[in-house]
């Protein structure tokens, strides 16, 4: 139960943060679904490629995908001024689809055996993988690779997991992780916290 209530979290989360994207940047209804979907299943295709597992095909997600469809479906029909007050809280969605789905690979790397390098990776990827993957669609800069700390959180969720600090066959500490990589990536786009990167036109 812990588990689907986190898929379902996380796919809403970021078909939502998909659908307000394309939105933003005028796409049309065709575009807005696409990239409302690829949101929130790139990440988790990415990660079995990557690992060299088999792919679950996003037509094979069963009721996540049409969790996808329903939820783009009220972002792109419900009125303008609800989605334009809507974007000002992408962040939160953003955020809780970041968490689920960093999670959710770092348990999918546990369950097929993998190292603790494998279960970091594999939290990574699934976390962040929607967010990059929206962003090139979107022809934007992937924000993880250049602004604001978004990837630390899901490598923390990883190692927390992968070193077995946080157990994630027991719910309250699953909980726990899930709302405190939330609190920190909010946390670190309301106090503008950054990584620190070298400016090569700056002496």
């Amino acid at each position: 139960m812990t588990w689907e209530i986190l898929n379902i979290l996380a796919v809403s989360a970021f078909a939502f943060s998909g659908a307000i994207v394309a939105l933003n940047e005028r796409y049309d209804i065709f575009g807005t679904f696409i990239l409302g979907i690829a949101t929130p299943f790139a990440g988790g295709i990415i990660r079995n490629i990557a690992l060299d597992v088999p792919v679950v095909h996003v037509w094979e997600q069963g009721y996540l995908f049409y969790v996808a469809l329903g939820t783009i479906a009220i972002v792109y029909f419900f009125p303008k001024t609800w989605v334009m007050t809507w974007d000002r809280w992408n962040i939160y969605p953003d955020a809780i689809g970041l968490s689920a789905f960093a999670l959710q690979g770092a348990s999918f790397a546990i369950e097929n055996g993998f190292p603790l390098g494998g279960v970091i990776f594999a939290a990574i990827l699934t976390g962040v993988g929607g967010g990059v993957t929206r962003d090139v669609l979107a022809q934007r800069r992937p924000m993880v690779m250049h602004q604001e700390i978004y990837a630390v959180w899901a490598l923390m969720a990883g190692l927390l997991i992968g070193v077995g600090w946080i157990d994630i066959e027991s719910a309250w500490q699953t909980y726990m992780i899930f709302l405190l990589v939330i609190i920190c990536r909010v946390a670190s786009f309301h106090l503008g916290w950054h990584l620190r990167f070298r400016d090569l036109y700056r002496l």
